[in-house]
């Protein structure tokens, strides 16, 4: 009898702890939800761009958000793009942390911002509760509110890629210094890098736009204060390039920047200036011209219709900076 309860007592014990070790080891989805937005009756998708902005309104971070409303106004935007870092200095606590009104609906009050916000997360998202973010709680206090780690959002003429590019960072994990990151959801960090890569190739190979966006927080090619980022360069760049993507947008340097690359049709652009600009020259680069540079606060806009696309970055005070125009057939060939 004891020993019969104390081979039943070590088998169910072997069994909740096969199941532990299964709890930990089963790997990690990357899987892209797919968004579909609605265009315009007209055809044509308008959007702004804004990244690194949320900081209670200090830092022009109120000033930049005044131009937005009016250029969205004019503009008649679809929604707004964010390319992370959304709440400084360390994410959001909870989801009933006070910063994401202080830091984003009252910052962003105008009514031509009331439009639907897709984002990504940032590093500094990484540092504080950063399953908050994703929390459809947050929808409850604002329905504006749409982020994920990674997705897709379909508009039919275009479709835009959101990438989670901070797990790629090996810095993050192997010299953090003082900081401390969520990273739940994230490890085993190589199966769900890998899951990620594979799921971006397959929407990738799939998509039938007319242009394709992929945005990410980090910069691929940028002159900023951070420079390019390595791991981006060697594992998410040659999918871009393979896929023919039009656009990779991010923020991550506090500046706006537009970049292009002579053995590359892709177009790199850097709105990460929606609050604290760091006022810093950019920096060589090798490979890549710049054709826009600004180190102070702002934003860009973005016009897509079947045939042409249109950008420009604004300042703080709504001044167009930087205009530039290209037919997709151009874009497409200028290789």
């Amino acid at each position: 009898m004891v020993n019969h309860l104390s081979n039943k007592t070590l088998f169910i014990t072997s069994l909740l702890l096969n199941f532990s070790l299964c709890m930990f080891l089963v790997p990690v989805s990357a899987r892209l939800q797919r968004l579909h937005h609605q265009l315009n009756s007209n055809g044509s998708l308008s959007f702004l761009v804004i990244g690194d902005w949320g900081r209670k309104g200090w830092y022009n971070q109120s000033q930049v958000a005044v131009q937005m409303g009016i250029i969205a106004d004019r503009l008649d935007i679809d929604f707004v793009v964010s390319t992370g870092d959304n709440f400084y200095n360390d994410g959001l606590t909870g989801v009933d942390d006070p910063a994401f009104d202080e830091s984003f609906k009252y910052v962003y009050g105008a009514p031509s911002l009331q439009k639907q916000w897709y984002t990504v997360l940032g590093n500094h998202d990484y540092r504080g509760d950063v399953e908050a973010q994703l929390d459809p709680m947050l929808r409850k206090r604002d329905t504006r509110w749409r982020c994920l780690r990674s997705f897709i959002v379909n508009t039919d003429i275009a479709e835009l890629f959101f990438v989670d590019t901070t797990p790629f960072v090996d810095m993050y994990f192997e010299d953090p210094k003082d900081h401390k990151y969520d990273w739940r959801g994230i490890r085993p960090r190589e199966v769900y890098l890998t899951n990620l890569l594979k799921d971006l190739r397959s929407a990738l190979s799939k998509s039938k736009a007319k242009w394709k966006i992929v945005v990410g927080h980090h910069g691929i090619r940028t002159t900023g204060h951070h420079c390019d980022t390595p791991e981006l360069v060697t594992h998410l760049l040659p999918l871009l390039e393979e896929y023919e993507v039009d656009f990779y947008m991010n923020g991550h340097d506090h500046c706006l920047e537009h970049m292009s690359c002579q053995d590359s049709k892709i177009r790199f652009l850097t709105s990460g200036a929606g609050s604290k600009a760091w006022l810093e020259a950019n920096k060589p680069h090798d490979n890549c011209g710049v054709k826009f540079f600004h180190h102070g606060q702002g934003f860009m806009s973005m016009k897509l219709t079947k045939k042409s696309a249109r950008f420009v970055f604004y300042d703080v005070f709504g001044k167009a900076l930087h205009r530039w125009k290209t037919s997709l057939k151009k874009l497409h060939t200028s290789i």
